[in-house]
């Protein structure tokens, strides 16, 4: 399960943007975020990723 949460962030003459998904644990089966940042053509790939 993911949650898509994209902001947009303007660094120098890079774009970046800052992804937002939220994963189960297997051990204790509770949600936590997890967040990084990334070149915007990268965001659905690593949504995708489990």
């Amino acid at each position: 399960m993911a949650k898509k949460t994209v902001a947009s962030l303007q660094t120098s003459s890079k774009r970046l943007t800052k992804a937002i998904k939220m994963v189960r644990s297997p051990k204790t089966g509770a949600y936590t975020f997890v967040e990084s940042v990334m070149a915007p053509e990268l965001v659905n790939e690593w949504i995708a990723k489990k």
